[in-house]
């Protein structure tokens, strides 16, 4: 990456955070990935309970297997081997955890962020229950304004995480969204934070890499 798009990245996260934060966020920049995996892991002590939103950026980051090795209990709801009923369990259990950690699917430039879900769990996480918010984001994802998120998503995050995922979509094919009424359609719960939750604690990592969709 040269000089110029690394002054690039470093300059619009840091207007961002400065609207996250004018909006009621904590908000902060970190040039490397491995400088946001520490920042996420001063947030996490033995016993903890932590959940985590289904994110490319956090696997990426490694973050469940570092929690597990300090002693912190991960509430997996992916675990190999769990029952519907389970996995239900473990879903409901992440909306009173201690610490909740994901990414989000756009940031703006004017502090907000944007969110897509299929069974709404996170998008209920980031709005109500947990007692810390950790939401970790590559500039890939700061966009310009609320409009450009939507484009951000139909036209990028959502068609890649469908194909991750195997979804016989149409959004597969045609790389856009669709707004499909398929049955196995992932795009159902659409959120826009535009200041922080009331009740909510909240650390905003932006990250000058690119991460997850």
């Amino acid at each position: 990456m040269t000089e110029v798009e690394l002054w690039s990245r470093e300059t619009r996260a840091q207007r961002a955070c400065a609207a996250l934060i004018k909006n009621g966020f904590d908000a902060v920049y970190v040039n490397t990935a491995q400088e946001a995996t520490e920042l996420v892991m001063q947030f996490i002590k033995p016993g903890m309970k932590l959940g985590f939103g289904g994110s490319m950026t956090i696997k990426t980051l490694g973050i469940q297997d570092k929690a597990s090795q300090v002693g912190a209990q991960v509430l997996d709801h992916n675990k190999p081997g769990l029952g519907a009923d389970e996995k239900l369990d473990i879903l409901r259990a992440q909306l009173t955890c201690d610490v909740f950690i994901c990414s989000a699917n756009a940031v703006t430039m004017k502090g907000e962020m944007l969110n897509i879900d299929g069974n709404g769990n996170r998008v209920a996480a980031l709005t109500f229950g947990p007692k810390k918010n950790v939401v970790v984001a590559g500039t890939n994802k700061i966009v310009a304004d609320v409009g450009a998120a939507w484009e951000r998503m139909e036209a990028y995050a959502s068609p890649m995480n469908n194909k991750r995922l195997a979804k016989n979509n149409p959004c597969v094919k045609a790389g856009h969204c669709m707004d499909c009424q398929n049955p196995t359609r992932i795009c159902r719960v659409y959120q826009i934070l535009k200041r922080k939750p009331s009740l909510s604690d909240y650390t905003v990592i932006l990250v000058g890499e690119d991460l997850g969709y």
